[in-house]
């Protein structure tokens, strides 16, 4: 007799169909799995065979075929041994065919028969909606995740013998209905806030300007300046993730296994901050078994890239795509895949090797050629895709003294909400909906110059040297001050700001 359990997979992100399909034949007693299984899938053999027999349930003595179709995608991880004890079940005649055929299984058999946590659960689910299925049947850990999917019933399940009750119609489970995602954290709620810095108001305002627009920053100045300080705090006046973003979002982090166990949707937008000795795969994604990498897992968040020239070279340079495009195409030959990597880059540098050229109080050692190689690490199409280059100086002793605080990162996130929602009602169709997403269309339509501000812009180009590209994204970054201060035109004052954010285009830091 030949069973049928469908189940699922993920690639990329987006889950697909597997169907997991058994067979008992006559022959010599054992099981073998076809269909390109991983190492880990081949050893659901062993898991499946211990599970049912310590669960005291009849594991049949007849010559065990599986099959996972369709047969060409390798299939990896430990999601089919729930499906699989299943589909040998059915095929020993203890569960009903018919009543297969509603439900998607997935979930990982301990050699007890608890069912444990699997990976991509959100994405599996999601598809088996789209699908049609009427219902899933997966651990009761990866429950919260998934409780968001509407539209599909949610079972969970924490024993092979209670699997076996449900589709046997003897065991009534109750179906999990979908929970809406709490509202994101506003900056109140957070642990860190603006407030602690002291000082450093230009630096704030650029910040600010960056999270209202999404623009790429880089923030250059000595050591114990107060930048990892400043970036970390980012992510509390970044406006709250809908709906839509925290799905995508939990979607990556379920792929790679890092939800916490029970854990539903993501409610922060992420904060990534990769050590320097990053490898491209590790960042950009890839590996043998293609995986996101942190520009994926800081989607809809925040990547920040502490002391940026230590980075090797051919790490930072895999970052352009990304940067560009908002998403990773990562091709082997089997094939491409795709992740999201829409974010927001937080970069951070010395302005030398020492850290303290510009420093009034500390002498610099650095030779002109050493710095010369130093800021050369960061090439020049990199630094053309970051808006703003700011400087971060060294605090002095009446600004470190203070007792009165800045400003609170709630205040700085009011403004950055309400100069997200101008640009939300500017690109209603737009999934990026943000200034620093524009096309060449849109920039077009929403950043005409008048005669005053065309004198500027030509005057910094001719200065600067600015690129094609340098010149839309200070387009880009007047047209997020111009939101900020309340402007339906750009103004030669909002030319003359964005201008000002582009500390490296200038000669004297060469």
């Amino acid at each position: 007799m030949v069973a049928l359990v469908h189940s699922g997979a993920v690639l990329g992100i987006d889950g697909y169909p597997v169907e997991v399909e058994v067979n008992l034949s006559q022959g010599l007693p054992g099981m073998s799995i076809v269909g390109l299984p991983d190492a880990a899938v081949k050893e659901s053999s062993d898991r499946v065979s211990a599970a049912i027999r310590n669960t005291q349930l009849s594991l049949p003595v007849r010559r065990i075929t599986i099959n996972l179709a369709p047969a060409d995608i390798r299939k990896e991880g430990s999601a089919f041994d729930l499906p699989i004890a299943i589909g040998i079940l059915v095929a020993s005649g203890l569960i009903d065919n018919e009543r297969l055929k509603k439900f998607v299984i997935l979930g990982e058999l301990s050699l007890d028969g608890r069912v444990k946590p699997i990976r991509g659960g959100l994405s599996i689910t999601a598809m088996a909606r789209e699908n049609g299925m009427e219902g899933v049947l997966l651990p009761a850990q990866n429950a919260a995740e998934v409780s968001v999917i509407e539209g599909i019933p949610i079972y969970p399940i924490e024993t092979l013998p209670q699997a076996v009750e449900f589709l046997c119609g003897k065991l009534a489970l109750q179906a999990m209905t979908p929970e809406t995602q709490a509202e994101s954290p506003r900056a109140s709620e957070y642990e860190l806030d603006f407030t602690d810095v002291k000082g450093q108001h230009h630096v704030k305002r650029a910040l600010e300007i960056a999270a209202s627009g999404g623009h790429n920053i880089l923030l250059i100045g000595p050591p114990g300046s107060g930048k990892s300080m400043l970036a970390k705090r980012i992510p509390t006046i970044l406006p709250s993730m809908t709906q839509g973003e925290a799905i995508t979002s939990t979607k990556i982090h379920s792929v790679l296994g890092q939800l916490k166990n029970g854990g539903g949707l993501l409610k922060l937008r992420p904060f990534r901050s990769p050590h320097h000795t990053i490898s491209d795969a590790g960042l950009i994604g890839g590996g043998r078994v293609p995986m996101p990498g942190e520009v994926s897992m800081a989607h809809n968040g925040v990547l920040f890239l502490d002391e940026l020239p230590e980075f090797k070279r051919n790490v930072l340079e895999v970052l352009r795509q990304p940067l560009e495009d908002g998403e990773v195409s990562i091709s082997r030959a089997a094939g491409s895949i795709t992740y999201p990597a829409n974010l927001m880059l937080v970069a951070a540098m010395n302005p030398c090797p020492c850290g303290y050229r510009f420093d009034p109080k500390r002498e610099c050692g650095c030779t002109p050629m050493t710095i010369k190689k130093y800021v050369g690490k960061i090439s020049g199409p990199l630094l053309d895709r970051i808006d703003l280059h700011i400087e971060v100086p060294a605090l002095d002793y009446k600004d470190l003294s203070s007792e009165s605080g800045g400003e609170r990162s709630q205040a700085i996130a009011d403004r950055v909400e309400q100069a997200r929602s101008v640009q939300l009602k500017r690109f209603p169709d737009d999934e990026n909906n943000f200034n620093a997403n524009m096309n060449p269309h849109q920039l077009k339509s929403w950043c005409q110059l008048d005669e005053a501000s065309k004198k500027i812009m030509a005057l910094a180009i001719d200065k600067l040297g600015l690129s094609a590209r340098a010149h839309d994204r200070i387009l880009k970054v007047a047209r997020t001050i111009a939101d900020l201060a309340g402007s339906e035109s750009l103004q030669s004052e909002h030319i003359a700001e964005a201008i000002q954010y582009r500390s490296l285009d200038r000669e004297s830091w060469f």
